[in-house]
């Protein structure tokens, strides 16, 4: 662990396994929120979907890692979790431990969360859709609500400018509102270069954005999230989309918007 402690990279992209009540609270969501068609990306290991959907949310989540057979990415959770615990522990300081208690509590409730996911993913694989940014196989307007967390402005070590606002602007192309979270890096640095290049880059391309506060912080000074909306954003009674490209197994009728 000593290797983590004041390291700015985490390594390679972590599978997260989030909770419904991390989402609730870190993207500002209200019941509301959640009665229209919503989209978690990247929703690696959460339980928000499986969670929404429990609650009659006709949510969705799209991530590279469902291109793995569900019984193997279920199996690598453990390490993912491993991973995540241990860079937390070792960098304890530049956290705010309010939400989940100490390391020991965030270790729970993620290991918790994931098992939500695991249960969800073998149970209904159709609801988990293999896709990458920036080329997301929903057609315009598939989406109400996007929610995307802990890729953009947290990898901005290997993401650049051009990168996010590809990635944002194919957000807001499927969804009439998408919500990013954190505005920080891996090691809870502030962006303002990027994220002032993010927003003249969206402005240009018809895409309104701005900053809002949440009433949630892990990573201290993670306070903030993104929020977009696309001039052209689907009116309410356009149909729902058809995800187009291969699909997951099903085990018994298709899950995904028709």
């Amino acid at each position: 662990m000593g290797e983590l402690r004041g390291a700015t990279d985490i390594g390679a992209y972590l599978i997260s396994t989030r909770s419904s009540d991390e989402y609730r609270a870190m993207f500002a969501l209200s019941d509301a929120d959640l009665r229209g068609r919503v989209l978690d990306c990247p929703g690696g290991g959460a339980s928000f979907t499986a969670a929404a959907r429990a609650h009659g949310t006709a949510a969705f989540a799209a991530d590279p890692a469902y291109a793995t057979p569900p019984p193997e990415l279920v199996a690598r959770l453990d390490a993912e979790l491993a991973c995540g615990s241990a860079w937390a522990t070792a960098n304890a300081e530049r956290y705010v431990w309010r939400f989940h208690g100490d390391p020991a509590g965030h270790a729970r409730l993620r290991a918790d969360s994931a098992a939500t996911f695991a249960r969800d993913l073998l149970g209904s694989p159709g609801r988990y859709v293999a896709a990458a940014l920036p080329h997301l196989p929903f057609r315009d307007g598939a989406f109400d609500l996007v929610l995307s967390s802990h890729l953009l402005f947290t990898y901005a070590d290997r993401l650049d400018a051009a990168s996010h606002v590809a990635a944002l602007r194919e957000l807001a192309r499927v969804g009439a509102e998408v919500r990013v979270y954190p505005l920080v890096d891996q090691a809870g640095r502030t962006l303002p270069q990027l994220l002032d290049h993010v927003l003249a880059g969206l402005d240009a391309a018809g895409v309104r954005a701005r900053v809002d506060d949440v009433p949630y912080e892990f990573q201290r000074g993670a306070r903030s999230m993104l929020r977009l909306r696309s001039a052209s954003s689907r009116p309410a009674d356009t149909p729902p989309a058809r995800v187009c490209g291969p699909r997951a197994p099903d085990p018994g009728r298709r899950e995904w918007p028709a």
